[in-house]
């Protein structure tokens, strides 16, 4: 049985969790930097 086809399949998964870890984390961040300053900007 050929490994290469699962091989790509789990580097495929990898890339793609990567991403959207990235981008989670992203949205996150400015979420919070939002909440931030709106609370910077409250007298």
């Amino acid at each position: 049985m050929n490994p290469w086809p699962f091989v790509i399949a789990a580097y495929g998964l990898v890339a793609l969790g990567t991403i959207v870890l990235a981008g989670w984390s992203w949205i996150a961040m400015r979420r919070a930097e939002s909440a931030a300053d709106k609370l910077r900007q409250r007298p």
